[in-house]
């Protein structure tokens, strides 16, 4: 009694491991080589895993909804007992009796390299043995047989001088395929026995609708590489077109391809590289974290536009609202008005708020700074705000307008967004954000109501504080927001 362990190959991708989804066989069945087995399961797809060995199943490794590891034991066959002709059926060995035509070595290593599939991973354990690479096999000298009954295939006739084989599969006993007997050829031309090693040429196949026993092997010993299939592919396609398909009128060529643009190349020079500089430093140098909350925003429209009336010469605007709202959350939250000072190691709260605010130029975003904006009045504030923006606009900026901020205020809601997690403007430690203000559905006193709805959100440096108090700030400007009122307290 000799066993033969089939061990799990690797199925492409670099996979480490496969589950059994269903095992085709038990023990006790025969089975032929290339026959299905096992249906099993990666990360990739699932496909029939056929066995390299003739013989008699012994052992199963593994139920189905085992995960088997690549190059752990799958199947042991006994070789020992005959499967279908093939006594001692070793790896893809056919054999017959007293035939002395031996044909050239099977070069598995060609093939394995044929069946990457393209992703650089060699299907493993396939093909034959290192001791058993050789085969023969007896050179019969029959005439044409008939196709199997039932067959829709043609009955096979001479090819250039050789002997076709009918339509047979190693899988199917001979009293039922038709297939020739003990001392007949096994061919390796269309209507032969079937050699395909590699699962992903059998999948292939599958999908394309192609019966592997019409496909014509080109590689050594009769094996059916995937370029094959394809080929068989093709000449169905061709063949289709010209039984089944009227021809079709010629369609205009269409416009030739336009070559596409070449590559530019922008230097990081300028404000631009200083940018890249500063948001370069502080995604290296911050450990920022981000919080946000939705807000209803009618109320705040509402007090906004009631201001406006009642001082139409200060021209108070959603921006200008919204920086003393923050202004007002910063004294109450200072800590989110700090910098680190890495070489001390030490978190430096500051006294003043310097509120910068971001703001397109013709030269790309800036973020002008209001300096002392925690002293000003709202009307103070909103004009100062007025003033930065017409000259980053204009493209006036002196540097000083541009330096010693300590908080920014982001309005990306004026690109039609609803929030974001900005990169915090190093050395500061925090920036709040406000997304558009758009009508939402919301609940008003239990009650479903259209109201003006926008996220608050607020990116800050996990060193200067924790979650607590970065909620907290966030929460009361989300307040202030949609009870304005309320800011009359921290005045």
């Amino acid at each position: 009694m000799s066993h033969k362990v089939f061990h799990l190959p690797d199925l492409g991708e670099g996979l480490t491991e496969a589950e059994v989804v269903s095992w085709l066989v038990g023990p006790g069945d025969v089975v032929v080589v290339d026959q299905p087995i096992a249906v099993v399961e990666t990360a990739k797809a699932q496909v029939e895993l056929p066995c390299p060995y003739a013989g008699s199943v012994v052992t199963l490794h593994g139920g189905a909804g085992h995960v088997v590891d690549v190059g752990a034991p799958f199947i042991t066959v006994d070789v020992d007992v005959p499967a279908d002709g093939m006594p001692n059926g070793g790896p893809a060995a056919v054999t017959g009796e007293g035939g002395e035509g031996e044909v050239s070595e099977v070069v598995v290593e060609t093939y394995r390299e044929e069946e990457r599939a393209g992703s650089g991973a060699v299907l493993i354990g396939y093909g034959t043995s290192e001791g058993s690479r050789r085969r023969r096999r007896r050179v019969g000298t029959g005439g044409p047989t008939a196709p199997a009954a039932g067959s829709s295939l043609p009955s096979a006739g001479p090819v250039m001088g050789d002997t076709a084989a009918p339509v047979v599969d190693e899988r199917v006993p001979a009293d039922i395929a038709g297939a020739p007997a003990a001392g007949d050829e096994v061919s390796s031309k269309p209507g032969a026995a079937v050699r395909v090693i590699s699962p992903l040429v059998r999948q292939l196949a599958a999908e394309h609708g192609i019966d592997l026993r019409t496909v014509t092997p080109t590689a050594p010993g009769g094996i059916i590489r995937r370029c094959d299939v394809m080929a068989a592919v093709a000449s169905r396609g061709d063949g289709e077109a010209a039984g089944f398909v009227a021809a079709q009128p010629v369609s205009a060529p269409g416009p030739t391809p336009r070559s596409p643009a070449p590559d530019r190349r922008i230097p990081l020079t300028g404000i631009r590289g200083t940018i890249a500089s500063r948001l370069t430093t502080s995604r290296r140098e911050i450990p920022d974290a981000t919080t946000w909350v939705d807000v209803d925003a009618t109320d705040f429209l509402a007090a906004r536009r009631r201001l406006a009336e009642a001082r139409p010469d200060a021209r108070i605007g959603v921006l200008g609202l919204l920086g003393r709202i923050v202004v007002a959350g910063l004294r109450r939250y200072p800590e989110l008005n700090a910098t680190v000072d890495t070489a001390a190691n030490e978190v430096v709260v500051r006294g003043a708020i310097n509120l910068g605010f971001a703001a397109q130029s013709p030269r790309g975003l800036v973020v002008p700074v209001v300096h002392g904006a925690g002293e000003m009045s709202l009307a103070d504030l909103s004009t100062a705000l007025r003033e930065l923006t017409a000259k980053a606009m204009d493209g006036t900026l002196t540097p000083a307008e541009m330096t010693g901020g300590t908080f920014t205020l982001n309005n990306y809601g004026g690109y039609g967004v609803d929030g974001s997690t900005p990169i915090i403007n190093h050395p500061e430690a925090a920036m709040v954000g406000v997304g558009r203000l758009v009508d939402k559905p919301w609940v008003v006193d239990g009650a479903l109501a259209v109201r003006t709805v926008g996220t608050i959100g607020l990116t800050f440096d996990h060193r200067v504080c924790d979650g607590g108090t970065a909620g907290g700030f966030v929460r009361y400007v989300a307040d202030c927001i949609e009870r304005p009122v309320t800011l009359l307290l921290d005045l």
